[in-house]
């Protein structure tokens, strides 16, 4: 406790926290008044939600986390010292070591690994230049990425695709590039007949997302006002009405969420946006927060009021910056405007939202680890019950819901619950976005009704690049699963996917030719997860371990017994992590790497390593024939 912050640090945490008001916490000299009283008790405790963004204003100052800076943000939130170590440790962003002030994250996992990744880190190591490596940074459209951390004003940027163009700006004259929100990221938006049929992404590359009077032109904020002018039951009648399941993969109905937090006596209520995408392959809610953030909060904003919120959070990916800038920007000028605030619209209901940064966690996309971490905590799950909407933020009813799930609520009011339930199947209801990455023609952000065939989702983005043979396609993700080529007539819905064993998770579908190495993808999946595990529960903590050593023993050829006994010691992994876990990481971590086993016949399985597989025709091929 000796070390004592610079000046930079002291600067940056005072912006945040205010200057301190007394030496009690943190002033420099003590006054007569701090001799006879101390600040401390339920007000002092009350502050520790301001942990993770003291230490995001300490690592944006001087690029990492000193013992001095560390030592300043106790005194000031009255944070045990071991305590805030441990938080800060937890997060990847985050460095209690000193580096440099710019330091370079270099996503190598699945789709910037098959997109030339490890070029990209060679490059920069022969030239001197260190380099961070990533998981998925959410780009996976634009692959290969990365995320730059900057010291000082300059802040982050992401950069994606990079190319020898790029990295000659970079190593030569130290230019850093960023990357903004491109349409090609929605592809449909560039084609009249598609865009016409598009609901959630029909603002995308039409509105200007600074704007909060264009978002209006184009039917912005018509749904706040029915749901205040209507009332929360009418709200939730259509919710209800309308069979919306959540889309962020455990396909929760909403209707009775939002129910069961308006119901609950206790107050305050809080409701929270999931803004950590962090799944490998995912990125169609950073495209929206990105091209439409204005959408983002004024649906939780519906949220907020019709389940008795005063007070709603995004909870954002640290690795998204542009998107933050956006959403922070959305906030103020709704703010700014009455959309936000004691009186929204002038309609009587109270409701405003605040901003919070992650750090580079992905076990934070878990409801409960995403609490922890907005109350200054490690991002580790809590045992349930209770649930959420019992006892979640704050120990306080919660409501949460990704950003797909709450955007759709805007459709749901434009249309009639009744209308929307019309959309899609009986079970699956809705529009449904889906990231198509990987070795894809038009990869991106594709928006269809639930019911359509993985073949047509394919063949709508182009199909396989150059019109090669595919070989497999990852659905929903590192927590998700492999199909082979042979299954690209399955029906992308909930109830089609629980019959066939296969996920739709977050919406990914992400393609891999006649050329890819299934291989070394599981060995980067179990790696991922080993990784990313909290290490609270010891199924998952030592799980992916021994998944992951598995793996290893059996592509070197040193198998403990058999190549049989190593697959059957896997499947009995998997078996108590299913099981076992106390959340869904370690519960799902198994699954690619199993269905590759099964379907593919990656690692001596069931099935043939090389599929020959159905070609999936590109759109010109398509046209030819």
């Amino acid at each position: 406790m000796q070390a004592e912050p610079s000046a930079d640090e002291r600067a940056a945490v005072d912006e945040l926290l205010g200057a301190p008001e007394s030496a009690w916490d943190g002033a420099l000299e003590r006054s007569a008044f701090d001799h006879r009283v101390a600040r401390g008790g339920a007000e002092v405790r009350d502050d520790r939600h301001l942990l993770l963004p003291a230490l995001h204003a300490l690592q944006g100052a001087v690029g990492w986390i000193s013992p001095g800076g560390m030592n300043y943000v106790c005194e000031r939130l009255t944070v045990p010292p071991a305590e805030a170590y441990g938080v800060a440790t937890f997060y990847a962003m985050f460095s209690t070591e000193e580096r440099p002030s710019t330091a370079l994250h270099v996503c190598d996992d699945i789709a910037c690994r098959r997109a030339g990744a490890q070029w990209v880190t060679d490059r920069l190591t022969s030239d001197g230049v260190g380099v961070v490596h990533s998981p998925c940074l959410g780009l996976c459209e634009r692959a290969p990425a990365m995320l730059i951390q900057r010291a000082g004003d300059q802040g982050d940027s992401a950069i994606a695709p990079i190319t020898d163009e790029v990295l000659d700006g970079l190593i030569r004259d130290g230019v850093w590039g960023g990357t903004g929100a491109e349409l090609g990221s929605v592809p449909q938006a560039g084609e009249v007949r598609s865009r016409e049929a598009l609901r959630l992404l029909r603002r995308a590359g039409i509105v200007d997302p600074s704007s909060i009077d264009d978002y209006r032109a184009h039917g912005g904020y018509e749904a706040l006002r029915l749901a205040l002018e209507h009332g929360p039951e009418w709200t939730l009648r259509e919710v209800t009405d309308a069979k919306l399941m959540g889309r962020g993969g455990a396909a929760f109905p909403t209707g009775v969420k939002w129910k069961a937090v308006a119901e609950q006596p206790v107050h305050p209520h809080y409701f929270v946006c999931n803004a950590d995408e962090s799944e490998p392959g995912t990125f169609k809610d950073r495209v929206v927060m990105e091209q439409d953030p204005f959408a983002v909060i004024e649906s939780l904003t519906i949220a907020g009021v019709t389940t008795g919120c005063e007070q709603g959070y995004v909870y954002i990916r640290g690795e998204y910056p542009l998107a933050t800038e956006r959403l922070r920007h959305a906030i103020e000028e709704a703010r700014r405007h009455g959309f936000l605030g004691e009186d929204v619209m002038g309609l009587g209901a109270r409701f405003d939202i605040e901003l919070r940064r992650g750090a580079g966690a992905y076990i934070c996309g878990e409801e409960t680890a995403l609490f922890n971490s907005l109350e200054g905590k490690r991002g580790e799950p809590r045992n349930k019950p209770p649930f959420p909407v019992q006892r979640g933020l704050f120990g306080k009813p919660t409501g949460i819901n990704n950003v797909e799930t709450l955007i759709n609520v805007l459709e749901v009011l434009r249309i009639g619950g009744q209308a929307y339930a019309a959309i899609g199947t009986e079970g699956s209801t809705g529009p449904r976005l889906f990231c198509l990455s990987g070795d894809v023609e038009r990869p991106g952000v594709y928006e269809h009704e639930h019911g359509v065939t993985l073949r047509q989702v394919i063949e709508a983005a182009g199909g396989v690049r150059g019109g090669a043979t595919l070989k497999a396609v990852l659905l929903g993700g590192a927590a998700g699963g492999f199909v082979g080529a042979d299954r690209l007539d399955i029906a992308l819905t909930f109830e089609d996917a629980r019959e066939g064993g296969y996920t739709l998770g977050s919406g990914v579908v992400m393609l891999f030719d006649a050329s890819a190495d299934i291989t070394d993808t599981c060995l980067r999946i179990a790696r991922f997860f080993r990784d990313e595990s909290c290490g609270q529960c010891v199924p998952c903590r030592v799980g992916t371990v021994r998944q992951e050593e598995a793996l290893r023993r059996l592509v070197q050829g040193r198998t403990l017994g058999s190549r049989d006994d190593e697959l059957a010691l896997l499947e009995d992994v998997a078996q108590v992590m299913r099981d076992a876990s106390i959340c869904g990481l370690g519960q799902t971590a198994a699954n690619a790497v199993r269905s590759a086993i099964a379907s593919l016949g990656v690692f001596g399985g069931g099935a043939v390593d090389t599929l020959e597989g159905d070609a999936v025709p590109t759109r010109t091929e398509e046209q030819e024939s």
